[in-house]
């Protein structure tokens, strides 16, 4: 991963302390509220429904131990002891003040840590696979070319007020585990020799018009990657929308002119930008390449008998956590593992800052100090030798972390919701426990087999329910909740990505834990021998599922009727 400099901790300093100044003028009076927005959320930092949220940019996905701790103690310091992963590899924290964001963020930048591009209308924190570097399939490592774009972005002046947020993705591998599709920009390894060649999609993404990414340019060397992004961004910022906040993102862009016109466009500017000084060569690469640090890759060891290290329900237990939780590996001797944050004692993606500490030193312990954050709100330590996976198996159970739930119903994937977020409509965290109370037992999940559920609290789709194969749409009118139910959708992990779509009718919220356990149940009963849900719903077709959700309809007055009427009045 890579290793901040000292330059790099000095403008992240310089960074936290304009930010104080520009909190400390507005308490006097100097500086507007509204002057005062887009300053703070270039560092991150949000007025949310009841606090300030500081979102931490986790670049590409890559922590060490180190960083883990300082966000420990900075959660444990100015916030309230825990900390959230987000589905785009960032960290949240929902309880810190105003004035001591700047000190947290000055605790952080001693570790290479910050805030910058991880809010506003810029482009965001670049995000990539979660096993870049280390997957068997990788054609060519992501990272160092996601770190020269970040570090050329970082304060780009053009890239700070777009006409909207601009989230871009890099992949090293055939099967997209960075979620490429949904992002308004991103890059995809075709090619690793003679040289690294790129293709690239621009407008894609979530939220109220949900688009998968069209292909722009088949292929992009690599020295271009600067260039070429640049160009997009200029004509983003030439045609944007700024006049309307719901179409302001590029994919509304690229729709309305079409994506063959709009890569003509970008053509166009291109030409004047791609023989000129940020044409990456062969020094660059060189010099970001020398700033990573990789674990010590000779160090693997097998052990043969791995499977008969326990016996009898110790056996079990251990070997299920090796099929959910071990992860492929490209390192002879290694393996990955991932750490879900997902139990029913927890929302989606919450870490507290005890935990923060304890998989810290376990990744010191196990992991040379390496870890990874990944889209599904989980820890990854990928660099865990494989005769030590039952030492790891026992240490991670004694913090309750060892819940063997990776592709399953346990792991789903929930965004803070109306519990924090100010543009939430609607609550995720008690939908989420509310089904995972129904799903504890690991032996029903495993017969359910795998599942990606994903619950959003609004339109801004943070859950990314879209891709799930069921997804969750929290939509909340006149003092309301009602939720409504997706089918049909996919991220991309292992088959092409799919939008799914709305089935039925939309449910209260003591209802929607009820629809999706008649949902779950219908494909169990329906299925085919070795048929899995989403090959399930593809034979059966939507309206089976859809019929079988409707029957928990429970009693209304005419009063909440006429309000659930009006509540989906609102969503056509």
């Amino acid at each position: 991963m890579y290793q901040p400099n000292t330059f790099d901790t000095a403008r992240l300093k310089e960074r936290a302390s304009q930010l104080a100044g520009q909190i400390q003028r507005n308490k006097e009076g100097l500086l507007s509220d509204d002057n005062l927005k887009p300053l703070r959320l270039q560092n991150g930092l949000y007025i949310q429904r009841h606090a300030p949220m500081l979102r931490i940019a986790i670049a590409y996905g890559m922590l060490n131990s180190q960083q883990l701790r300082a966000l420990g103690e900075v959660a444990r310091k100015y916030d309230r002891g825990y900390g959230h992963l987000t589905t785009r590899q960032n960290m949240q924290l929902n309880w810190i003040s105003l004035e001591d964001t700047p000190k947290a963020l000055a605790d952080l930048a001693e570790v290479g840590l910050h805030g910058i591009q991880s809010s506003g209308n810029c482009l965001r924190n670049i995000t990539s696979d979660a096993l870049a570097g280390i997957a068997p399939d990788e054609i060519l490592d992501p990272r160092p070319y996601a770190e020269l774009l970040r570090q050329w972005s970082t304060f780009h002046p053009e890239l700070c007020f777009l006409p909207r947020k601009f989230k871009v993705a890099l992949t090293g591998t055939p099967e997209d585990r960075a979620l490429v599709e949904i992002h308004d920009m991103a890059f995809e390894v075709v090619e690793a020799h003679p040289e690294a060649v790129f293709r690239v999609r621009v407008g894609g993404g979530l939220g109220r018009t949900p688009i998968l990414g069209p292909i722009i340019k088949d292929r992009l060397s690599w020295k271009d990657l600067l260039t070429y992004t640049h160009a997009v961004m200029r004509v983003f910022n030439e045609l944007g929308r700024r006049d309307n906040l719901t179409k302001a993102r590029i994919k509304i862009l690229v729709r309305a002119v079409g994506a063959e016109k709009f890569s003509a466009m970008v053509e166009d500017e291109w030409s004047r930008l791609r023989d000129g000084i940020h044409q990456l060569n062969q020094t660059e690469l060189d010099r970001v390449k020398q700033s990573f640090v990789e674990p010590d890759w000779t160090l693997g060891q097998h052990l043969p008998n791995l499977h008969e290290q326990f016996e009898g329900e110790a056996r079990k237990g251990f070997n299920h956590w090796l099929k959910r939780n071990r992860l492929a590996h490209r390192q002879a001797g290694y393996a990955a593992v991932l750490v879900p944050l997902k139990d029913t004692k927890r929302a989606p993606g919450d870490a507290t800052s005890d935990e923060m500490d304890a998989i810290a030193s376990i990744a010191d312990t196990f992991s040379q100090g390496y870890i990874r954050v990944s889209h599904t709100q989980d820890f990854v330590l990928p660099a865990v030798v494989e005769s030590d996976l039952p030492e790891l198996y026992l240490a991670l159970k004694a913090l309750n972390l060892h819940h063997a739930v990776g592709g399953l119903l346990g792991a789903m994937v929930a965004c803070p919701g109306g519990d924090f977020c100010a543009l939430a409509n609607a609550r995720s965290i008690p939908v989420a426990e509310d089904i995972a109370s129904r799903y504890t037992s690991l032996d029903a999940q495993e017969n359910v087999g795998p599942l990606d559920l994903r619950i959003s609290g609004c339109m801004n789709s943070c859950g990314h329910h879209h891709v799930g194969h069921i997804g969750i749409l929290g939509v909340d009118k006149d003092g309301a909740a009602f939720y409504q139910l997706l089918l049909g959708g996919h991220s991309g992990h292992g088959a092409p990505a799919a939008l799914g779509t709305i089935i039925g009718r939309a449910f209260a919220e003591d209802e929607i834990g009820d629809a999706v356990e008649e949902v779950i149940d219908t494909y169990l009963e329906q299925r085919l021998e070795g048929e899995s849900f989403r090959e399930a719903v593809g034979r059966l077709g939507k309206q089976v599922f859809a019929t079988a959700a409707d029957t928990i309809r429970k009693p209304v007055t005419r009063d909440e009727a006429d309000t659930e009427d009006k509540a989906l009045g609102a969503l056509v």
